[in-house]
């Protein structure tokens, strides 16, 4: 594999904006479909879904104004980015939006509500008695995923919400913004989705896969829409509302951006401008549109029937200069080495399949489409969903998020392969991802996270248990406090910007492609799947361990209300047991919804372990029957013990 060929990919892919569901990004599968079939694959096939999609309104612009006591527009939000250098006669930028926001104009007094979490909310209701219904609310992006936020402030009673991106969460210190270094510029807006679809994929086809025959719910029926108006904008423009803000200060410094204003909750405007509101105009239009997922395959010659996944999307907001395109660029270069190899005449052990996914901005719904028309299949024959989304967010060191089964695999195989970064030369990405990002709880081994949601693995992780894992080169995490990287969904992810500021040489990239490379070929052509369940049971124990400690801080109610952990501590002994056992005959002749791991209810993008529990025990002071509540405490350690065990029992032989 080449760095060379990776930088003409993502140049190629990333000229022209390719929102799902557009002309332009039918071509780019047709272009990648074309070129899989060059490169040798099987088969290379486009399959259709027709989901709902989002779009501005193009005659009537989103928008948020303050206007005074007789209504008029005394100030409004830009329309617009102004667009970068060498990209200003480019058509078909679609200005910034959250897809699926109800549509309407509404006008209230404004709540400043930090990252709009749940604790922040709670704060304001409970301690601060600021009341945010009928009011519009303003939240900061970052923390956790849009969708929650917008979840919340609906919860809340708010009647329409506005995110924004604050220099605090979306620039490093002492960099410029870009196009002179890689920091937002204040006239940039973060899109995206603010669904809250739990894994549903289409909002109108739950649990079926959109296809012509498909019944559907009607437009204002679907699964996660949001019912108030929700619009993203610049820090610029946020400055402006926040300048303004009356009430009480913020609550303290957690609450504070690094905007020259004070960060006063409100509601409402001060002194002067007491009597102004603010109006919000939302237009967006939600449409059944038709969107593509390319579908490559390379047969296995010996278990044709065990399919190993590599997919990743295809779909970005603009240009997708980093998200998703430097996932696509590796993918495309991951495919052609390994059509080359059969072309000269190699054949892995197990079937391969690529998948080009559309419409993953739009709630994963590519992936989850696919996931669901062929889901039958799956659960019996997948071994194993490698994700290809974006191959960088930073260019610090190496990021991992996987199932356990494949710890073992991951450090085997960052040994075999020369770390790219600056000072490690002729040493390995093992060593080099050991030094810069040691676990926590043992740091003789380099961290690995868990898998939450935010991209399409989760389908087939967190739906149909399939083993997966992503990896890709991320920022500096002890240092860099920003959220995942500054220009991220707006019009300023361009190929300059990973050209000039990212990974000028593209051996970030490079040694990305090389190790989803190597687990692809790893999972379909060893003799033996390279799962190693030991880990599986380690793991386990910390999960439990740490679920255990969080009920802990209420014993007298696990007291009076017999609450008992130990058929699950049973349960992980003997996995953990039979696992070690298994081991052992393996190297003698090397593995389940989800009730281990889920994304947290509160923030879709972390993962949550025995979420069941976690979620039954989630601010179960403030629950009014408490006996009700311990009770399902009870119910879902049962249902976690059940699992676990019925897991270790497959591990035993046969009988």
């Amino acid at each position: 594999m080449k760095a060379e060929n990776i930088r003409h990919y993502l140049r190629s892919f990333t000229k022209l904006p390719h929102l799902a569901g557009t002309e332009q990004n039918l071509l780019l599968a047709k272009q990648i479909q074309g070129q899989w079939k060059e490169f040798g694959l099987d088969s290379a096939e486009l399959v259709h879904y027709d989901v709902l999609l989002s779009y501005p309104n193009e005659t009537q612009p989103n928008y948020i104004s303050v206007i005074d006591d007789q209504g008029n527009e005394i100030f409004n939000t830009s329309l617009f980015e102004p667009p970068p250098e060498g990209y200003e006669n480019v058509t078909d930028i679609l200005p910034p939006y959250n897809a699926f926001s109800a549509q309407g104009v509404p006008e209230g007094d404004l709540v400043y509500v930090n990252y709009g979490r749940t604790e922040d909310f709670f704060k304001l209701e409970r301690e601060m008695g600021i009341n945010c219904t009928g009011r519009i609310v303003i939240a900061r992006y970052g923390k956790i995923f849009r969708g929650n936020k917008v979840k919340n402030a609906i919860l809340s009673g708010a009647q329409g919400i506005i995110l924004y991106s604050d220099p605090a969460d979306y620039c490093a210190p002492g960099v410029d913004p870009y196009p002179n270094s890689w920091n937002l510029p204040g006239g940039g807006a973060q899109r995206g989705n603010v669904l809250n679809l739990n894994g549903t994929g289409d909002p109108l086809t739950p649990g079926y896969p959109a296809k012509e025959y498909t019944f559907r719910y009607k437009v204002n029926e679907g699964v996660g829409i949001p019912k108030i108006p929700v619009h993203p904008i610049g820090y610029h423009d946020a400055e402006v509302l926040l300048r303004a803000m009356g009430g009480p200060a913020a609550p303290d410094s957690s609450w504070k951006g690094s905007l020259n204003v004070s960060y006063n909750i409100g509601p409402g405007f001060a002194d002067s401008s007491s009597t102004r509101k603010v109006r919000m105009h939302v237009h967006t239009n939600n449409k059944i549109t038709r969107i593509y997922n390319v579908i490559g395959i390379l047969r296995g010659a010996v278990e044709p029937d065990r399919y190993i996944i590599l997919g990743g999307h295809r779909d970005s907001w603009v240009f997708g200069g980093i998200d998703p395109t430097t996932g696509a660029a590796v993918l495309q270069e991951v495919v052609r080495s390994f059509g080359k190899m059969k072309m000269e005449g190699w054949r892995p052990k197990r079937t391969i399949i690529f998948a080009s996914w559309d419409a993953e901005e739009f709630g994963l719904l590519g992936s989850t489409e696919w996931a669901e028309e062929n889901a039958r299949v799956l659960q019996a024959r997948a071994v194993a969903y490698i994700n290809t989304d974006s191959s960088i967010e930073g260019n610090y060191t190496l990021r991992v998020d996987c199932t356990p089964l494949l710890y073992r695999l991951v450090y085997n195989l960052t040994k075999e392969i020369l770390s790219p970064d600056e000072g490690y030369e002729n040493k390995t990405l093992y060593e080099s991802w050991l030094e810069k990002d040691p676990a926590t709880e043992n740091n003789s081994y380099p961290r690995i996270n868990k898998l939450g949601s935010g991209s399409d693995f989760e389908a087939y992780f967190q739906r149909l248990g399939i083993a997966s894992g992503r990896v890709r080169y991320t920022k500096n995490r002890k240092t860099d406090k920003f959220s995942s990287y500054p220009v991220y969904h707006t019009v300023y992810e361009t190929f300059e910007l990973v050209e000039k500021f990212y990974d000028p040489t593209f051996k970030k990239q490079l040694t990305i492609a090389q190790l989803r490379g190597k687990l692809v070929y790893e999972l379909a052509d060893s003799q033996i799947i390279p799962f190693d369940c030991r880990d599986y049971g380690e793991a386990l124990k910390g999960y439990s361990n740490r679920i255990y400690k969080l009920a802990k801080k209420h014993e007298e109610q696990l007291k009076s209300y017999k609450v008992s952990f130990d058929p699950l501590f049973s349960a992980v002994v003997n996995f953990s047991k039979a696992a070690a056992e298994f081991h052992s005959r393996l190297e003698r002749v090397d593995k389940k919804e989800h009730v281990i791991f889920a994304p947290s209810s509160h923030n879709k993008y972390a993962g949550e372990t025995f979420p069941g529990i976690y979620d039954a025990m989630f601010d179960i002071e403030s629950k009014a029957e408490q006996h009700e509540a311990w009770e399902e405490v009870k119910r879902q350690i049962s249902i976690a013990a059940f699992t676990v065990q019925a897991a270790a029992e497959t591990l035993g032989e046969v009988a």
